[in-house]
């Protein structure tokens, strides 16, 4: 009962398709999934007196019968000439050979003599200079960018003005002092008399905690030039205090004499001698 229902479902139409086939070694066709053993059909036909089969135009009812099972697939027997493919050789011929020796116009190939340099030399010249004008203009760019790299990592105008400072010599009496701000820290800058310059260069140097001769903290002994900062613990000494005539710090008590040098307190060094220089035309004190 099945099998009359499943047929209404599917439609039977004949077909005549041409396989893919392929040859074996002896030139004999072989086609998957058929078979050429199979002998068709004898159809009904007849002969005349003067002719063969009147059927040979017809297509035989086996070559396009469908035969339907009880799934939705349908069957077709196909009969078609098997279709043979011309032989490739992998030899060239003569007149393949003649024709790729010929000239490029006969081959199809445009002729760009024209266009190429007479001489080499003169392209070799131009060469050279178009790499070396891209070089410079690289190099130059390079120098730049460098420039204002470095440029940007240096001192600012205004911290380059508080570099240096300048005293005027005529403004500080001798057996004074002077207090300026250099570099965001105190300077005491001591005009110094005779009797100081002999009882700073009478001190045994070797009595002291850090040796240092007097001669060696002066470029001239009347001017003595030091940082107002405690090498204990930063703080600013008072001047012209303490037990030896020069300075003393408040804080923890460290004595310096009239040479800067320490003689008394926790204080490990003397105090420190910034870079500076005399303008003897223009009688002032350069610090920086």
């Amino acid at each position: 009962m099945a099998a009359p229902a499943v047929s209404r479902f599917v439609a039977k139409k004949p077909l005549n398709l041409a396989p893919t086939v392929a040859f074996t070694a002896s030139g004999a066709p072989r086609v998957a999934n058929i078979n050429h053993r199979v002998r068709a059909p004898v159809d009904e036909h007849g002969h005349s007196e003067h002719g063969g089969r009147q059927d040979l135009n017809q297509v035989p009812r086996w070559s396009v019968s469908a035969r339907t099972g009880n799934v939705f697939l349908s069957r077709t027997n196909i009969n078609a000439p098997a279709t043979i493919g011309a032989p490739r050789y992998f030899s060239t011929s003569r007149e393949v050979a003649a024709a790729g020796s010929a000239a490029p116009e006969a081959q199809g190939v445009p002729d760009y003599s024209a266009y190429r340099a007479k001489d080499a030399e003169t392209n070799r010249l131009t060469s050279y200079f178009i790499i070396g004008s891209f070089g410079l203009v690289t190099a130059a760019g390079a120098k730049a960018t460098v420039t204002d790299f470095l440029s940007s990592m240096g001192a600012s105008a205004d911290v380059l003005a508080l570099a240096k400072v300048e005293v005027d010599m005529n403004s500080i009496p001798e057996g004074k002092n002077a207090i300026i701000k250099w570099r965001g820290k105190p300077v005491f800058v001591r005009h110094r008399t005779g009797d100081e310059i002999e009882e700073a260069k009478s001190v045994d140097v070797n009595s002291l905690r850090d040796p240092q001769k007097d001669e060696d903290r002066v470029k001239r002994p009347e001017w003595l030039v030091m940082l107002g900062v405690c090498t204990h613990l930063g703080c600013v000494p008072i001047g012209e205090a303490g037990d030896y005539g020069g300075w003393y710090c408040p804080c923890h008590g460290s004595h310096y004499d009239i040479s800067g040098r320490i003689r008394r307190g926790p204080a490990p060094l003397n105090l420190e001698v910034p870079e500076y220089s005399f303008d003897d035309d223009a009688q002032k004190l350069i610090i920086g």
